[in-house]
């Protein structure tokens, strides 16, 4: 017999029964996310990039990391760009994935500005006779 028919005919080791989450996205988000396409000219197929950069969730609905502050209890994950932030919540009981909110992370109002800024304190090095 071919070995390649083989492997097509034998079952996956890796085949799961688990569930996948179901991605929904909310309507500010929606508006965000026109916004953005509006006011910084991005293609045309900007929704279906997003849409492509949220299928992971689906069965990887923790993928993100966790957000701190104002945001606790969030998560994000990058679009198709590594300035856009999909900021999402996982409704772990009800397999829902839902993205609240579609952010510029360049923008100091963004979810993670305030990461981004204690990053860099915490980086910077000491002065010189600092104790």
């Amino acid at each position: 017999m071919d070995v390649d028919r083989q492997r097509r005919d034998r079952p996956s080791r890796w085949a799961t029964s688990r569930p996948v989450a179901r991605i929904e996205v909310a309507h500010v988000a929606v508006e965000d996310l026109d916004r953005l396409v509006a006011i910084l000219s991005l293609p045309a197929d900007t929704r279906e990039r997003v849409r492509r950069s949220l299928e992971p969730l689906a069965e990887f609905p923790r993928l993100g990391p966790e957000l701190t502050g104002r945001w606790q209890g969030t998560r994000f994950v990058l679009g198709p760009w590594r300035w856009m932030l999909l900021v999402y919540e996982h409704i772990e009981r009800e397999d829902r994935v839902v993205v609240l909110t579609v952010q510029d992370a360049r923008l100091s109002s963004a979810a993670t500005g305030r990461l981004e800024a204690r990053a860099r304190v915490e980086r910077r090095p000491a002065r010189p006779g600092a104790a």
